[in-house]
């Protein structure tokens, strides 16, 4: 074998005395180094191919280098770019980066950059795909993560596979920066010294470090070493490479698999224990990844999913399960969320990779959502262990942090809101779940949250203010830092409503008497001190106050129990282009004076804000702009980290921010909130066994189903179908019976077996918006509804577009009479006849001439 130091050499204690020990005793003639050594057995080989899983979920597209892609599991991860370059993960250790793959092909003297020939990527929910396209030869890289379901998985992760097809013998070079790098802030010992060591055909590399309780490996069949630099040569840092001599006579139909191995302990981080993981891998690569493909094709079995007229729609809230479910991090026996990942670059933290309390608690409001009760209770149990003493909740816990002292780090409580959100969250949970007994279990330390929150109010005014930490933004320029967020105070509104509730599910009636009565005098308070015709954005003492005009009171209607008073000139002003972007909400108004389109809080658009915005907008009786965010978000599945959604965007032009974590919980999360709570207006109260629903479909479609909806333990299938001035709600059976009714309080008619059908009346004219992102780099510039109101007989629409502009909006009559005249009369439009629909006419805009945004008011009356 050979051991080589790779990069400059650190020559300090345990690292002097084992390069001594390796010169003097491991150093091997050329011709050895490519024999096996005693002991080795030849089970680094080529397999043969086997059929990929196929799923109607795949997206298809052009690779476009640059943009990012992410294929992650519980103990591993693959970052990188759609050209195909790659960072490997195995939790909480970055193996490699830099992949790239360079070719030549036998006769054609011409080097082959493959990275620069990407032609094509296919995401699957189980694998994702690139495809390198030349004249000579086709190279495919699948990438799959690893099933990892107990601690004894720990060390697996992911794996890629080439499968090459060509014309003539060609010579791939696969070159690789080593890494062997704990996830920061874990300390790191510099550059893995590599060993290659020889196989029967060919070899693998030990990738040491200068302890023995961390060291990697990494292997391909057939291939050799590249660059091994000797110890006598000055001091430079080479790529490793693997090598593969690809012979189509001979080795054709066959997959070569890139596997890798992580030690992280004595025992497992020798040469034995990391090969005979090497050659599981290897050996089992076929039934690893059908254990991934299974557990994909099985996903949906027990999750909500929809059927709409808007298959779009319907894949988008697919993958937003789905990216959910993929930033799922096992850390010994638990599992928790982690934020995000993105490509680390040079740094050894990929993306935001830790487990955060209020990424996490927002996020569990869409699992509960599509009903994997089962995660959540993960994820909150991961919270729970780490709550404080003094019962404030975790915000940031790194995958290293046991390997540091990690309460000196400012970063575990630094945000305030995370307790608020875990007594808000607990609720959701007992509610969608009707899991009254978790709630009963962990009741002690909800109480000790609770009790946090309450007695932490640095100013005496009776609100959680943000002495304790961040509410929202971390920085406010060229302002001072707020002293109390409208965020955060509605934050404690709504966690001391569901502290009410929660205790009175217990029969706890001190608590929930005084939890009821902290809600109502937060509410007070806040109208007392915020309101105008924008709320401020922070009280900061001594009646002084922050009137930013930004987004975030738009959190008030987040749990669906509690709402501002005064909101209807700061919804028309988030809902026009000042906020509304044609890709999302920004947090602060252009016109403001700290407003700044690239900054991280002061004007950029996070689909969380949108989310925020589109479940207020539902929840007040303005589904156009609910719906035009709520598309928003869910097209920016197909955008970047395909099947994911960003973290966030420009303010100014349609365009994610360089730094932005591609795939982001939260944001996909918005895709699924909104949709699940917003248009199709559902609410649980599973302890009660109740189903409540307010839809508000588009006014282009006829119907939607909803399967799986969970409510407590039952899974149940929800059919919502237009029959003239009513949508009907049929709902399938249940038992025992659930209650099903509207918001409005209308109860179902039950049906037998456990069935039930529920009617509710439409308006009699419904308009529609279009929806749809510009194209990238684009500046806003689509049609913004700042307003929508029914009155008895007719309906007043506020719309704003470009300057000489015309539209034609979808125009349902729900409520027909025999008489012509009963058609509705427009002012300042024209109602367009269809003759394919006697429901469906267009409403034909045109927009007052002259410059940007020009606002015209509709009215339709009947």
């Amino acid at each position: 074998m050979q051991f080589l130091r790779f990069g400059i050499s650190v020559w300090h204690g345990m690292k002097y005395a084992a390069m001594l020990l390796a010169l003097t005793t491991l150093i091997v003639s050329a011709e050895a180094l490519a024999q096996p050594q005693h002991g080795e057995l030849d089970w680094l080989k080529p397999l043969p191919q086997f059929p990929l899983a196929s799923s109607g979920l795949n997206i298809h597209q052009h690779a476009e280098s640059g943009k990012p892609f992410t294929v992650a599991g519980q103990c591993g991860a693959f970052m990188g770019e759609q050209n195909g370059s790659f960072e490997a993960w195995i939790f909480p250790v970055k193996l490699l980066s830099h992949f790239t793959i360079a070719a030549s092909v036998e006769g054609y003297p011409v080097p082959i950059d493959l990275n620069a020939d990407a032609a094509e990527i296919d995401v699957a929910p189980d694998h994702t795909t690139i495809t390198y396209s030349h004249i000579a030869f086709t190279v495919r890289e699948i990438l799959f993560a690893t099933r990892c379901t107990s601690a004894a998985d720990a060390g697996a992760g992911v794996i890629a596979l080439f499968q090459i097809d060509a014309v003539r013998p060609v010579t791939l070079t696969f070159s690789f920066t080593p890494e062997v790098r704990r996830m920061w802030p874990a300390p790191n010992y510099g550059p893995p010294s590599p060993e290659w060591v020889g196989t029967a055909t060919s070899g693998y590399y030990l990738l040491h470090e200068d302890f023995p309780d961390l060291a990697g490996a990494i292997a391909m069949p057939g291939t050799r070493p590249g660059i091994l630099a000797p110890f006598q040569e000055k001091p430079k840092t080479y790529p490793l490479q693997l090598i593969l001599d690809f012979d189509p006579k001979r080795d054709a139909g066959k997959y070569f698999p890139l596997t890798m191995a992580i030690g992280t302990t004595s025992q497992t981080a020798n040469k034995a224990a990391l090969a005979e993981r090497l050659a599981r891998l290897n050996t089992d690569a076929k039934q690893l990844y059908s254990k991934t493909a299974d557990y994909y094709a099985h996903f949906f079995d027990k999750k909500l999913t929809v059927e709409t007229p808007d298959k779009l729609l319907d894949e988008a809230l697919k993958w937003a399960e789905i990216s959910i479910d993929q930033v799922q991090v096992r850390h010994g026996d638990e599992v928790g969320l982690v934020a995000g990942f993105y490509s680390s670059g040079d740094s050894a933290r990929p993306g935001f990779g830790w487990y955060f309390g209020r990424d996490t608690l927002y996020t569990l409001y869409a699992v509960n959502s599509y009903g994997d009760f089962a995660l959540t209770r993960e994820a909150l149990d991961f919270l729970l262990k780490r709550q404080r003493e003094d019962g404030k909740m975790p915000h940031e816990w790194s995958q290293t942090a046991d390997l540091v002292d990690w309460k000196r780090f400012p970063y575990e409580y630094a945000a305030a809101d995370a307790t608020p959100l875990f007594l808000m969250a607990m609720e959701d949970y007992v509610d969608a779940s009707g899991d009254v007994d978790y709630l009963r279990k962990n009741w002690p330390a909800i109480q000790k949250a609770w009790d946090f929150e309450r007695t932490h109010d640095s100013d005496g005014d009776g609100i959680y203010d943000n002495s304790q930490g961040t509410g929202w933004v971390e920085n406010w320029d060229p302002f001072p830092m707020p002293h109390q967020e409208i965020y955060l105070a509605a934050l404690d509104q709504q966690a001391s409503g569901a502290m009410s509730r929660m205790s009175k599910k217990l029969g706890d009636s001190s608590i929930a008497q005084a939890a009821e009565a902290r809600a109502a005098s937060v509410a007070a308070k806040i109208e007392q001190e915020y309101a105008g015709s924008m709320y401020a954005f922070s009280y900061n003492g001594n009646g002084s106050l922050d009137k930013t005009a930004s987004l975030y009171p738009a959190i008030a209607w987040w749990d669906g129990h509690y709402a501002l008073k005064q909101p209807d000139a700061m919804f028309r002003r988030w809902d026009s282009h000042e906020f509304s972007t044609d890709w999302g909400t920004r947090d602060v108004g252009e016109h403001e004076q700290i407003y700044d389109p690239i900054s991280y809080h002061q004007g950029s658009v996070w689909p969380l804000f949108t989310g925020w915005a589109s479940i207020a907008e539902y929840r007040t009786g303005r589904p156009l702009s609910g719906y035009a965010h709520l598309m928003q978000n869910a097209e920016l599945t197909w955008q970047q980290d395909l099947g994911a959604v960003t973290e966030l965007l420009s303010g100014a032009y349609f365009v994610p921010f360089g730094r932005s974590t591609s795939h982001q919980m939260w944001s996909s999360a918005m895709v699924i909130i909104p949709s699940v709570r917003g248009l199709f207006g559902i609410t649980r109260d599973a302890d009660d066994k109740r189903l409540i629903v307010d839809p508000r479909l588009p006014a282009e479609w006829t119907d939607a189903t909803l399967r799986n909806l969970a409510v407590g333990t039952q899974l149940v299938d929800l059919r919502l179908k237009r029959q003239g001035d009513s949508l009907v709600v049929s709902m399938s059976q249940s038992s025992p019976q659930i209650l099903l009714e509207s918001k409005a309080g209308v109860k179902a008619i039950a049906k037998a077996g456990g069935a039930a059908e529920l009617k509710i009346a439409l308006p009699a004219v419904e308009v529609g918006i279009p929806a749809g992102l510009p194209l990238p780099g684009s500046v806003t510039s689509q049609l913004k509804v700042l307003s929508e109101s029914y009155g008895t007989r007719s309906l007043t629409l506020e719309l704003e577009a470009q300057a000489g502009s015309s539209f034609d909006l979808p125009l349902r009559l729900n409520a027909k009479t025999a008489k012509a005249a009963a058609e509705p009369r427009a002012e300042r439009a024209t109602i367009l006849a269809n003759p394919d629909s006697s429901e469906l006419r267009s409403l034909h805009i045109v927009f007052p001439s002259g410059e940007g945004y020009q606002q015209a008011t509709v009215r339709l009356s009947w």
